[in-house]
């Protein structure tokens, strides 16, 4: 039974035997990192899983080119195939080592993986998020601001309007990296609203107003004690610069900025040459991931991941195996945080 949205939609659509999956095999994979379905066995599963949270975290599908590590390590420069390869752990009792670090993206909407798992195929999963839009909140009640709320309507946000009443009600989930903030209160509460506006973890917080009026604005949340860093966080004047604009141009310029940044977002660079595997706790686009001390994959840390306790401490895995295999001797694995 399919979940209620968000929830993205993986679908194998190339294959590379040996493999255990087939083109058209599909899975769902809810928003606590649960996977229902087959694109693949233990391998192939946690690459798929992290790369779905991260397609739901940034609104965007990829595609997710799985690779065999020695097919990766040999894969000529500039060829859109990842280099390489991921550092080889052991798999308990099997003898054979398995992996799936993530080598950053060979082209756009294209996230390159290595997987050393014995089998030695290959694979191309496309991960399509579904049922997800992105927040806006405008703050305001002003030509600005309707107009803003009005027209991202029309291209997909759901959009909150704000007025001074609500701003105390603002938490730090109202808003998250892929969502916006927009203060257009045209002087009003301008403050109150961007200390409310900080308070969020929004990729982009814009303040509509002159450069002038921004600087007044800053310098009286200074005042009030909010960091320079956190200023750093908004945009202003937000909008792309149209030269004199009306309130309603002033809003279409508002949106086109948000609409580059969202895009921008969505693109995280990729990993530099010869930077390895992310080590334990690094994000993976908008995914907070931790290295799997068995096998030495990048797996999500996720509501459904699977862990364990030792010294104090938590481990991730990417398999039942893998977590016996640990659970067995903690002791006999290097520390990935190491």
């Amino acid at each position: 039974m399919t979940p209620e949205p968000p929830y993205a939609l993986a679908t194998v659509v190339r294959v590379d035997p040996p493999v255990s999956s087939r083109v058209g095999d599909k899975a769902v994979v809810t928003a606590d990192g649960r996977l229902d379905g087959w694109v693949g066995g233990a391998c192939a599963e946690p690459i798929v899983v992290r790369e779905a949270l991260a397609a739901l975290a940034e609104g965007r599908p990829r595609l997710v080119r799985i690779t065999p590590a020695e097919l990766a390590a040999t894969a000529p420069e500039g060829s859109g195939e990842p280099r390489g390869g991921a550092p080889v752990g052991r798999s308990e009792g099997s003898g054979e080592p398995r992996g799936g670090a993530p080598v950053g993206r060979s082209e756009p909407g294209v996230v390159a993986a290595v997987s050393t798992c014995p089998s030695g195929g290959g694979l191309e999963v496309f991960v399509e998020p579904v049922g997800v839009a992105p927040r806006l909140l405008v703050c305001g009640r002003t030509p600005v601001a309707a107009t803003l709320a009005r027209l991202a309507e029309l291209v997909g946000y759901e959009v909150t309007g704000l007025g001074d009443a609500d701003l105390d009600g603002v938490r730090a989930d109202a808003a998250g990296p892929g969502d916006a903030v927009v203060v257009a209160s045209m002087g009003h509460y301008d403050e109150e609203a961007l200390v409310a506006a900080l308070r969020t973890r929004a990729g982009y917080v814009g303040l509509v107003g002159s450069r002038r009026r921004a600087a007044t604005v800053f310098d009286e949340l200074r005042r009030r004690g909010v960091a320079d860093a956190d200023l750093a966080r908004v945009a202003s004047p937000a909008g792309l610069d149209l030269g004199p604009s009306t309130q309603e141009e002033i809003a279409v310029a508002v949106l086109a900025e948000l609409i580059r940044e969202r895009h921008r977002r969505a693109v995280p660079p990729a990993a530099p040459e010869g930077s390895g595997e992310p080590q334990g706790g690094a994000p993976v686009g908008k995914v907070q991931t931790a290295t799997d001390p068995v096998c030495g994959m990048a797996v999500a840390v996720a509501e459904a991941s699977l862990t364990a306790e030792h010294a104090g401490r938590t481990f991730w895995f990417c398999s039942e195996h893998c977590r016996a295999a640990f659970l067995r001797d903690p002791t006999g694995y290097p520390d990935p945080a190491g």
